[in-house]
């Protein structure tokens, strides 16, 4: 593990501060240190201070020289799709010609289109094709992800997922999250009555025998599974020892957001259609809403989840990319925060708490990523502006100018 010191950033977004979660006013104070500088031996954070102080610690460190740059946490994707295989360009243009996401789904495409394409691929070229999309997020700036099954839908399809998943982890030095989601849609060979039975007496006990995944999730969805069981297949899961999360309130307000507050879930996903008793349930039992505004604007609608009324109400929210074939094909954590401050009205600094510490807790990991703090792992990233504010000012362009991890140089800019 390397040793260095890093000096001159412009910005130093630190976030230091309580040890938990940043709710309300505390998720817009980001601690930021000027002219900044942070000393790393080991592959973690030793001290983070004005450079002139950083400067008369260094010994035989490495030092690097931001150049008058941003230095903050590696963003935390706290929930994507990481390994498919292939794409769904039938899907976009027929919903760019005005298909609705559940039309195409009936027609043969949505989930199931990639599932039959990922049951045809191999383990190699579903590892193959998934440190192509590793490489994409750590040069957005990623540095920790969640990662989910759900493109299986048989026994030994979610336990492939999940096995490509353990060893992408080996071969790829961005951080990896597993989870759980072979409740993710009913396969067309089963009625969900015998699939909720595979899912709940075959699936989770072998996930959790092979110590596979750390969550289970499901789509909580009409179509696909109910409240009923949803909270099913997240009982079987919790009795197992699996913490839980859950795709809720997309499509539809369901009572998603009120079954996770019941389940004692550490998140609920999406939450687009989810009203005020939604987010006051959430708030009583302390889950953490991961909001997605990649896959609202991919999938063209204009129903964004209401970050600010959670914010208001106490709620630690967390933003990530949702990153899948579908309806959110993009690993840029950086697009995500513009799409929150310009639709959502979340400010720059909330978004960037929501994207790193917040993300970091809602994984089970705040004590070690997402922010900059001594004792830390030392997973940031240098960009390429003056003002941690424009990387959502600027958008549709990278900004990225080198990621560490643990202290280690896993991607640079080009021409760098």
């Amino acid at each position: 593990m390397s040793s260095l010191a890093v000096l001159h950033a412009s910005q130093v977004v630190t976030l230091s501060g309580p040890k938990r979660p940043r709710i309300g006013a505390e998720m817009s104070e980001l601690a930021i240190i000027s002219d900044g500088g942070m000393l790393i031996r080991g592959g973690k954070i030793e001290s983070v201070g004005p450079s002139a102080e950083i400067e008369k610690n260094v010994g035989d460190e490495e030092i690097v020289d931001a150049g008058g740059r941003v230095m903050m946490p590696g963003f935390v994707d706290a929930h994507t799709h990481l390994v498919f295989s292939g794409n769904r360009l039938d899907d976009f243009e027929r919903r760019a010609r005005g298909e609705p996401y559940e039309q195409i789904a009936k027609a043969g495409g949505g989930i199931w289109s990639t599932v039959e394409k990922t049951r045809a691929a191999s383990e190699l070229d579903l590892l193959t094709q998934a440190k192509t999309h590793a490489n994409w997020l750590l040069s957005c700036g990623t540095t920790t992800v969640e990662a989910k099954s759900g493109y299986g839908l048989t026994v030994e399809g979610e336990l492939k997922l999940l096995r490509v998943i353990r060893q992408l982890k080996k071969e790829v030095r961005l951080e990896i999250v597993p989870t759980f989601l072979g409740a993710h849609a009913v396969p067309r060979e089963l009625s969900p009555d015998e699939y909720l039975g595979v899912v709940v007496t075959e699936m989770l006990p072998r996930v959790t025998a092979e110590k596979l995944a750390e969550f289970c999730d499901v789509f909580c969805e009409r179509g696909y599974f109910d409240i009923d069981q949803s909270r099913k297949v997240l009982s079987a899961a919790k009795e197992l020892g699996l913490k839980l999360r859950g795709h809720v309130d997309q499509l539809t307000n369901s009572g998603g957001a009120k079954l996770m507050a019941e389940m004692g879930a550490t998140t609920a996903d999406h939450l687009e259609q989810t009203d005020e008793q939604g987010i006051a349930a959430l708030k009583k039992a302390n889950v953490q809403p991961v909001l997605l505004p990649g896959s609202v604007y991919a999938l063209g609608s204009s129903r964004y989840p209401r970050a600010r009324e959670m914010i208001e109400a106490g709620l630690a929210i967390v933003l990530a990319t949702d990153f899948n074939p579908g309806s959110s094909p993009t690993p840029s954590m950086p697009m995500v925060l513009s799409l929150a401050c310009t639709q959502m009205k979340m400010s720059p600094a909330e978004a960037i708490t929501a994207s790193t510490l917040n993300a970091a807790y809602s994984l089970s990991r705040g004590d070690s990523i997402g922010s900059l703090e001594p004792r830390k792992v030392a997973n940031f990233v240098i960009f390429d502006c003056e003002d941690y504010r424009e990387l959502a000012y600027w958008f549709g362009m990278p900004q990225t100018h080198s990621v560490y991890v643990r202290g280690e140089c896993v991607s640079r800019s080009v021409g760098v």
